[in-house]
């Protein structure tokens, strides 16, 4: 893989600075350059000449979301411009342009400033979203050119999966495959390989796919909250859905693609399909941008001092009051968990919104299907481009292979629709066979294998090949090779009950027996929500106090399972970790975390204490800081309290480590498909000298001294009207706990202690009447009660 020491980023606007962001969350040092302000031309002042850089560099410190993994990373950014700056860019090992999208801008710059300076064995390439890199690299000479290629980072580009990557025809092929590993490894990013073709693969296609949705709308006169509720979760694609993402990206840069393809386009079959509505043009010219502008499809108002939302209605030019749209298919779709099921469920109904969704389905696939092999070489790069550039849950021909390739061609040649030849003569365009992913490759008719990327491992293909030791229905383990298990969690939102807890146990027994460690991840949508709250609450409805403390101590069991085994136990998480899956973490020998990691101990939110172990583990966390540092063990002891108490969650993985979730030693991997396989390396070099631990027995508890102190502190929050009479009453619970109980400091106590102090003060809270509400209130809206 190719070193990048130092990049340079030439533009600093939104997308410029925000990559520059990115690279620093990579450890890598940053040049940022942009224009000299007409002000400050003829000026010496340095401050007044890299003023623009400067204020984008400033910028990213309040962008949300946040551009950066920790605000100390601004430290790895250095501003300039281009006129006094450009000399620099020798010290850099890829340049990368980001300036506006204009062809002869681009150009321009590249005479100027690029080519004069760069050095010889430096990276050159274009963030254009989809300018022609073959007419880019006119400009440029031969051993340039050689060099050059577009990285089409997706907005924003921290977390946004997606990297396009097109060569121009005298790019070399070895480069390009040398920085597609950097791209993936280093920052994180999902490679897809495009043509050199407008608005390249995800937003060529993304931008039909909205285009068909609007043609639909005005033919079928539905609005624009009805398509939303359409086109989102139930058709398998994000909440934004269709005008909810045009308002997020921006109208204006919505009409500029669109424009862009249409006038480019002009081979294309269904170029007219891409030419702006009116009603959008005037949108843009009245400031109608989206959340940037003045609004967009939706907007909120104040009525009344309520907040209202309302939504544009295309035909009048007018604002009025949403409404909630009601579909039998849509809601008999979000009762599906698994996004191709609920995308036939959706489909399989008789009302309006099916066949809205049918129609616009229907086309987009039809159209992405055409375009093979024009924008990409194969259906792998399509779908990967679209499930990470505009996060659908599955790419147009994994959809294809879900709705029956036949049975699709069926209805959409009785609704008169020409489909491709092709899609007559393919069963399915992927295949699973010994542990191996094959995909149908259009242009010579064979079925050719999935690369997996390196250091990539893929939890469903080594069970696909018989790589499952253990299974139960809520988790499985599975042998990924070279003496590691993997404990996968597989149950709904990967929550944790007693199939869970049972296979934790058994996984770990097997691992202890037949291999060196074990890693706990998997490749869901987030790692683990927690425990499963409606054993709770139903535990609660009826009054099962002995079953729910023995749940409890089930779970406690486990995870000093996990804590105390022969083997080094790592885990992998990404995504949601909430509650008892923080707890699993907690109590591993090590952590190694994907980037974009957001855990917190968020029992309190339900009206709960972290009771797997997760108090007791962050009060030993504090005592041993204090010990370790000859110190009053209050600040150590009081960050985890708050932590706790407030419900905490980090906004990378980064911060977990300012935290106390992740100690010195543990890591984090950009790279999604890499955090297992990472994970895994680092079981097996922490097996090689494995000592086991062994349960504390000689904790000096903090003392009730602490406790008081906490105690009073609350009572002023109370008092003044930031929490209430309720959050009081457990904070103050978590406080009694995480000190060790009514005793005084010093007092030698045990990690049992602890765990037992931990149940019943959560068997104590499942008893109270707010509690049980907060439960109840969390199952049915999703979000917390603040009663």
């Amino acid at each position: 893989m190719r070193q990048m020491n130092k990049v340079a980023v030439l533009g600093a606007g939104v997308m410029g600075a925000a990559i520059a962001a990115h690279l620093a969350n990579a450890g890598i040092e940053v040049l940022l350059l942009d224009l000299v302000p007409e002000q400050a031309k003829g000026s010496q002042d340095k401050a007044q000449r890299n003023l623009v850089a400067d204020q984008a560099l400033a910028a990213l410190a309040k962008s949300k979301p946040a551009a950066l993994y920790a605000p100390e990373y601004a430290a790895w950014i250095e501003t300039g411009n281009f006129e006094d700056d450009s000399p620099r860019l020798r010290e850099c090992d890829w340049v990368i342009e980001v300036v506006l999208e204009n062809l002869e801008v681009k150009k321009r710059l590249f005479l100027e400033h690029v080519v004069p300076n760069l050095s010889e064995n430096a990276i050159l390439s274009s963030n254009t979203s989809g300018l022609s890199v073959n007419e880019l690299a006119q400009v440029l000479p031969a051993d340039v050119r050689r060099r050059f290629m577009v990285t089409h980072f997706f907005n924003p580009p921290r977390y946004m999966r997606l990297m396009e990557m097109v060569p121009c025809t005298e790019t070399d092929p070895h480069l390009l495959r040398n920085m597609a590993s950097f791209l993936d490894k280093r920052l994180g990013k999902g490679v897809v390989f495009a043509k050199d073709t407008p608005n390249f693969i995800a937003n060529r296609i993304g931008t039909y796919a909205g285009a068909a949705t609007w043609r639909h709308m005005v033919e079928m006169g539905l609005t624009v909250e009805e398509v939303d509720v359409i086109t989102g979760q139930a058709l398998a694609r994000p909440k934004t859905a269709t005008f909810a993402l045009w308002d997020l990206v921006g109208i204006d840069t919505v009409v500029r693609v669109m424009d862009n393809s249409y006038q480019l386009l002009t081979g294309d079959d269904e170029r007219e399909l891409f030419r702006v509505p009116e009603s959008t043009r005037r949108m843009v010219a009245e400031g109608l941008t989206g959340k940037k502008g003045k609004g967009g499809f939706f907007k909120r108002e104040s009525v009344d001092g309520t907040s209202v939302k309302l939504c544009y209605d295309p035909q009048t030019g007018a604002y009025r009051e949403c409404v909630s749209p009601k579909f039998a298919s849509v809601g008999a779709a979000r009762q599906v968990d698994d996004p191709g099921a609920r995308v036939k469920t959706l489909l399989q109904g008789s009302d309006q919104a099916a066949e809205f969704a049918w129609r616009t389905l229907r086309d987009t696939l039809i159209y992405t299907a055409k375009r093979i092999p024009e924008i990409a070489d194969d259906v792998v790069n399509v779908d990967n481009a679209m499930k990470w550039g505009y996060n659908w849950d599955l790419g147009p021909f994994e959809l294809l292979d879900t709705l029956g390739v036949a049975s699709f061609v069926a209805r959409a040649e009785r609704d008169g629709v020409t489909v491709p030849q092709y899609l007559r003569e393919v069963d399915s365009f992927y295949r699973v066979e010994q542990g191996k992913r094959y995909f149908y490759s259009v242009p010579d008719k064979k079925y050719r294998e999935v690369p997996l990327t390196r250091g990539q491992v893929s939890l469903t293909l080594l069970k696909s090949a018989g790589g499952v030791a253990e299974q139960n229905a809520a988790a499985s383990l599975i042998d990924i090779g070279d003496g590691i298990f993997c404990l996968e969690f597989h149950s709904k939102m990967n929550t944790i009950g007693g199939d869970t807890l049972s296979m934790i146990q058994k996984g770990l027994r097997r691992s202890e027996s037949d291999g060196l460690g074990m890693v706990i991840a998997n490749e869901g949508s987030l790692f683990s929500a927690g425990a499963n709250l409606m054993l709770i609450a139903m535990a609660c409805a009826e009054g099962a106090w002995d079953d729910l403390n023995m749940t409890v101590k089930s779970f406690q069991r486990a995870m000093m399972a996990i804590k105390y085994s022969k083997i080094p136990v790592v885990a992998a998480p990404h995504s949601l970790v909430m509650g008892g899956g923080c707890e699993t973490c907690l109590h591993a020998d090590a952590i190694n975390a994907h980037a974009e990691t957001y855990m917190g101990l968020v029992e309190i939110g339900v009206g709960l204490i972290p009771a797997g172990g997760g108090t007791k583990e962050m009060a030993i966390r504090a005592i041993r800081l204090a010990e370790a540092n000859d110190t009053d063990v209050s600040p150590f002891l009081l960050k985890n309290y708050r932590n706790i108490a407030m419900a905490k969650v980090s906004s990378s993985a980064t911060e977990l480590i300012a935290m106390g979730l992740m100690r010195p030693g543990d890591g984090i991997t950009l790279a999604l498909d890499r955090r297992i396989h990472d994970a895994k390396l680092k079981a097996i070099s922490l097996a090689a000298n494995y000592r086991p631990g062994r349960p504390e027995t000689a904790l000096k508890a903090p003392g009730r001294g602490i406790a008081a102190s906490i105690k009073s502190q609350l009572w002023n929050l109370e008092q003044g009207g930031f929490i209430s009479g309720y959050d009081h009453y457990l904070a103050s619970g978590i406080a009694d706990v995480i000190t060790g109980g009514d005793v005084p400091a010093g007092t030698v106590i045990t990690e049992e202690y602890l765990l037992d102090l931990e149940r019943e003060t959560f068997l104590k809270f499942c008893g109270q009447k707010k509690t049980q509400e907060r439960i109840q209130h969390m199952l049915k809206k999703g979000k917390p009660l603040r009663n």
